[in-house]
Order: C-alpha cells, then sequence, then structure tokens
C-alpha cells in the first residue's frame, strides 16, 4: 500500500539532486580573437612586402575599424558594475594608441621629425619648459611653484605673487576666466530676456546674429581703439567677453525658448509667478543648454585668447608657442599646443563638474 501511494500520482517524490555542471573556463570571445589576428596579419603583411610606407596612412584606417570593432565587441559584454571603467579607458586608451602610433610613424621615417618631432621628443621639451626660466623674457611656465616657500620667507606674499607674475600659464587662465565670467554673465540674462519676451528677441536676434559670425580676432584692433592702453590686459580681456556674450545670449535664448510648455503650466498651477517662475521653472529647465553654451563658449574663449597672444602678448601660453615657432624650436612649440590641450581638458572638467553640482538632479 505504501508503494501503491509513494508511485501515486501527484504524490510528492524525491527528485535526484542533478549534478553541478562542470565550471567552464570564460575567455575572450571568438570575434575579438579573430579581430586581433586581423590587426597582426594586415599589418604583418603590408610591412613585409613593402606596402605599409607608402599606404601607412590606409593602413591606419584599417587599424582603426578593427580597433572600433574590437572596442565594441568588449563593450557587450561588459557588466554594468564596470561600465564607467570601460568609457574611461576608452577615452584615455585612444589617444595613447594614437600618440604611440604618432612614435613608430615618425620612427620609420614616415613623417618628417623636423617638423612632427615625436611624442617622447615633445614630453621631453614640456618638461624643459616647466623646470627651466627664461631669463630673456623672464617668464616660466606655471611660475616655478617650488621656489614658494623660499621667497615667501624672503620676501612675503609680494615674491610669491612674483612667482606667479612669470607664469604663461597663470597669464592665460586670469585672462581666461576674467573675460568668461564678464561676458557669460550678461549674455545669459540676455539670453533669458529674449526668450521670454518676442519683442525684445525680434529686436535683437537678427543683430547679435551678424556680429556672432565677426571673426573675433578681426574686431581685436578695434576694442584695442577702446582702451586708453591698447597694448594692457584690458583689450584682450575685452575680446574674450565679446565671444562669450554673444554665443551665450544666443543659447540662452534657444534653451528657454525650448523649454517644454508643460513645465510652465505646472508651475504656474502651483502658484509660481514672475520671479518665482523664472527662478523655479524657466532658469532650470534651460540649465542644460545653458551648460551646453558655457563648454561652447569656454572653448571658444581658450581659442580666442591663445590667437590674440599669438599677435600682441609679452606672455601667455599662446606667445609661448608662437615665440618657439619664431626660433624654429618645433618639440617646445607643439609643448605649447600640449599645455592648450591639457587646459582645454582641465577647464571642461571644471565646467562639468560645477554642471553635477548646480543640477543634482541630472544625477
Amino acid at each position: 500500500m505504501s508503494e501503491i501511494i509513494d508511485h501515486a500520482p501527484g504524490a510528492a517524490t524525491e527528485k535526484p539532486t542533478p549534478k553541478a555542471a562542470p565550471a567552464k573556463i570564460s575567455g575572450p570571445p571568438a570575434t575579438i580573437l579573430l579581430l586581433a589576428a586581423t590587426f597582426l596579419a594586415g599589418n604583418g603583411l603590408l610591412y613585409f612586402i613593402g606596402l605599409w610606407r607608402p599606404f601607412w596612412w590606409l593602413a591606419l584606417l584599417g587599424d582603426f575599424v578593427l580597433i572600433v570593432m574590437a572596442a565594441e565587441q568588449v563593450g557587450r559584454s561588459v557588466p554594468p558594475a564596470r561600465r564607467k571603467l570601460y568609457e574611461r579607458t576608452l577615452a584615455f586608451g585612444f589617444p595613447l594608441l594614437a600618440l604611440v602610433a604618432w612614435q613608430l610613424i615618425v620612427d620609420a621615417g614616415i613623417l618628417n621629425p623636423l617638423w612632427f618631432p615625436q611624442p617622447t621628443r615633445i614630453a621631453k621639451a614640456l618638461w624643459e619648459v616647466t623646470v627651466n626660466y627664461d631669463r630673456f623674457s623672464e617668464t616660466s611656465l606655471i611660475g616655478r611653484p617650488w621656489l614658494i616657500p623660499a621667497r615667501f620667507q624672503a620676501e612675503g606674499w609680494a615674491g610669491v605673487w612674483s612667482l606667479f607674475a612669470e607664469s604663461h600659464v597663470w597669464a592665460t587662465l586670469g585672462r581666461v576666466a576674467v573675460g568668461f565670467v564678464i561676458g557669460a554673465i550678461p549674455g545669459i540674462l540676455l539670453g533669458v530676456v529674449m526668450g521670454i519676451n518676442r519683442t525684445v528677441r525680434l529686436m535683437l536676434d537678427t543683430t547679435l546674429s551678424a556680429i556672432y559670425v565677426l571673426p573675433k580676432i578681426a574686431i581685436f584692433p578695434i576694442v584695442m581703439l577702446m582702451f586708453a592702453d591698447p597694448f594692457g590686459e584690458g583689450p584682450k580681456i575685452a575680446v574674450v567677453a565679446l565671444s562669450v556674450f554673444f554665443l551665450m545670449a544666443i543659447n540662452t535664448m534657444a534653451g528657454v525658448r525650448d523649454i517644454d510648455p508643460v513645465f510652465l503650466m505646472a508651475g504656474r498651477n502651483y502658484g509660481a509667478r514672475g520671479v518665482s517662475l523664472l527662478r523655479h521653472v524657466i532658469i532650470p529647465a534651460a540649465m542644460p543648454v545653458i551648460f551646453a553654451g558655457l563648454r561652447l563658449a569656454l572653448g571658444t574663449a581658450l581659442i580666442v585668447i591663445i590667437s590674440v597672444e599669438f599677435l600682441r602678448a609679452k606672455q601667455g601660453v599662446g606667445f609661448m608657442t608662437f615665440y618657439y615657432w619664431e626660433v624654429l624650436n618645433p618639440e617646445k612649440m607643439y609643448a605649447g599646443l600640449v599645455v592648450v590641450m591639457m587646459l582645454g581638458v582641465l577647464l571642461t572638467y571644471g565646467l562639468q563638474a560645477l554642471q553635477r553640482r548646480l543640477m543634482p538632479w541630472e544625477r
């Protein structure tokens, strides 16, 4: 009877525990291995048959396509927890690969090292302009911060300030910072007014668009005539401020005009009017576009000030870069360009940090 009950349909029977499957050794996908083999075989074949040198640009293009395909294959298998690490690796890994390719191409004699020096030579030149003091122009790249303790003990804060006053980097950053603030604040305010008020927008939109397209370096001589000291810091800062002002006014106006009307209706339903509506609805809704404009304006400000320093300056990263071009020192000229790029990256990251702080809802 017990046997019948035990084997009856629907009776609870003890099922044998399945054996654990043997662990599989995970490895790179076959597609990635195939792409890597194609990369090595293709470059090796072109090298051995003597076609890599005349068709190096085509080989680099093919290598780039293979690297992109391999990176996409890796990205499909990256877990979400390591997604940010993967993205940072792409962001910083590709420039390193480009520098390695540059080094190899110049070492192979494909590019002229006189005009395209190797990255190792540029790095050495960057170190030299960083640690050395130019007695002819009485300037240095970053102001010799390692002398600050000794200068402070000997001369006080005046001695410390003299170190920063000799720096090319601080001269450029000071002009960009002052001009950026002077141009961005009124540009944002005018853009908000133009976005809200149709009459003001119709009156000023055409004028701003016409002046905006003028090359800022072309109006620099006119700006110089407006100042008592045309060769001082005023004209340089003013032309940066003008370039930032027009860009921010146009971008802010577009951001305010593109606000979803649902947000405005919701704000009014909750009692927001006038300044309250502007503060709690309009400005926050337009801030993504405003910060996008700030990033463009920051890059434009850096481009403009470097161009101005090429023409009329005795200090600054632009002056340093142009000076080493004049004396035919391409390594240090490229070092100046590297400093400009580093400044652009650092300023952009700083602006992004400010954006995350002022827009916590984006997180």
